[in-house]
């Protein structure tokens, strides 16, 4: 029995010692991965507010990012979507202005802080708030966002959530005893979470009279028009939807069915992806919104790369609705693998080694070109778990490409194999001690 008991120990030992130095690599790069996504940037100084014509005809409506950033494509979408449309006032607000994090290194300046909008609608509450995920999500650090939900829906204003920004307004008590959806891969945490709200799996988006809640990233692309169309009517949804070139305005999407575990395409990429591109994606002036979030969240949520944002200078841009983004270094910054060039900028003079990629040189919705790219220079599988983790409907995606990532995929092979060799040798060497 002793012999037996010994036998089994030596065997559960071997294959610890083979799986260890994978398991442990994989863990430290799925943190890394993750916590890249939302990095702050370096300390810079913060530019002046620019003026910000106010209509008091007009509704307000306003994006909400945490003092620790947001979702980019959950901000930027929404503000884009309500911005085209001419008929809102539209302001993005913190608790501060100051730069916000918005996932995959691309700072935004907030056009107000809390305080700023009290001035600007005299202690009135906004028509729209839309809340995009959160990464410090009960954290005390969300405290001073929750309260201020609160305090907007006490005073009347409408909720919009993106995704797990349903999870925010649930940790602020404004979703208790209502229907209410968010993200298909987080969506049972929340159910366990906040037992309170009646969650909803397989829509789009949940209408519960002044909150709406959408589900996937995405998705809050169909929510924002929903609330477009009940505030501004049909015809000017349907006519921002078509100008941002969204075809599914009024059709019925699939949904994600909900799911407890990445795509093995993820974890691989999380995992033994050890030395990921460092792709500098490019900020210039007049950049739409919708263009700079689809290549931002395109290569974060693919988790095969890093991006950080550069601009010719050094300095800050305006994008197309006037938003204010700060880089955080020049193209000319060293260590670049590549540079992605979002939108209709052209002529780009990069450094020595790189040539400019610019993403939207076909027409269509930014999402699919974006994904369309990432296919092309990654790999088919990487790009469908992109396209599955947006909730990006594919049929305007070409995906074309190597089917898989071998690369990172036989790095743990071989670790494993090494591992064995190792334990086989360690084991002979024993065995002829012992003889």
């Amino acid at each position: 029995m002793r012999t037996v008991l010994k036998r089994v120990t030596l065997v559960l030992a071997a294959v610890a010692a083979v799986l260890v130095v994978p398991a442990v690599g994989a863990t430290v790069s799925a943190l890394a991965a993750f916590d890249a996504l939302y990095a702050p940037g370096p300390s810079r100084p913060v530019p002046a507010a620019a003026p910000i014509p106010h209509d008091p005809a007009k509704p307000t409506a306003v994006v909400v990012v945490g003092d620790h950033g947001a979702v980019v494509s959950d901000a930027l979408a929404p503000y884009e979507i309500l911005a085209a449309t001419g008929r809102f006032n539209v302001y993005t607000v913190a608790p501060h202005r100051e730069p916000k994090p918005l996932t995959g290194g691309l700072d935004l300046v907030p056009d107000l802080s809390f305080d700023d909008l009290a001035a600007k609608l005299g202690q009135a509450a906004p028509d729209l708030v839309v809340v995009p995920a959160l990464p410090d999500l009960g954290e005390p650090s969300t405290d001073v966002v929750t309260a201020w939900l609160r305090t907007q829906a006490a005073h009347g204003a409408k909720l919009l959530s993106v995704c797990n920004g349903g999870a925010v307004l649930a940790s602020a008590g404004l979703l208790d005893g209502r229907p209410a959806t968010a993200h298909w891969l987080k969506v049972e945490d929340w159910a366990t979470a906040y037992p309170a709200v009646h969650w909803v799996r397989g829509q789009r988006f949940v209408d519960d009279g002044n909150v709406v809640t959408t589900a996937g990233i995405l998705s809050g692309i169909d929510g924002t028009l929903h609330w477009v169309e009940r505030l501004a009517g049909p015809a000017v949804a349907a006519d921002t939807a078509a100008a941002i070139g969204w075809r599914h305005y009024g059709t019925a999407v699939p949904v994600t069915p909900p799911a407890s575990m990445p795509d093995a395409a993820a974890i691989v990429n999380a995992g033994f992806r050890w030395n990921p591109d460092e792709i500098g994606v490019l900020l210039a002036n007049g950049v739409g919104e919708l263009e700079l979030a689809s290549v931002f969240d395109t290569q974060g949520q693919s988790l095969s790369s890093r991006t950080v944002a550069v601009s010719t200078d050094g300095g800050p841009i305006r994008s197309r609705h006037g938003l204010t983004f700060l880089p955080r270094a020049s193209v000319t910054a060293p260590g670049l693998d590549r540079l992605l060039v979002p939108g209709a900028t052209r002529g780009v003079t990069p450094p020595p080694g790189l040539t400019p990629e610019y993403v939207h040189d076909r027409p269509g919705f930014a999402y699919d070109t974006a994904v369309s790219g990432l296919s092309r220079r990654t790999d088919v599988a990487t790009a469908r778990w992109t396209a599955k983790v947006l909730e990006l409907p594919t049929d305007g995606v070409v995906f074309e490409g190597r089917a898989w990532p071998w690369l990172p995929t036989a790095l743990p092979v071989a670790l494993i194999l090494l591992g064995v060799a190792a334990v086989v040798v360690a084991g002979r060497i024993r065995r002829r001690r012992r003889g």
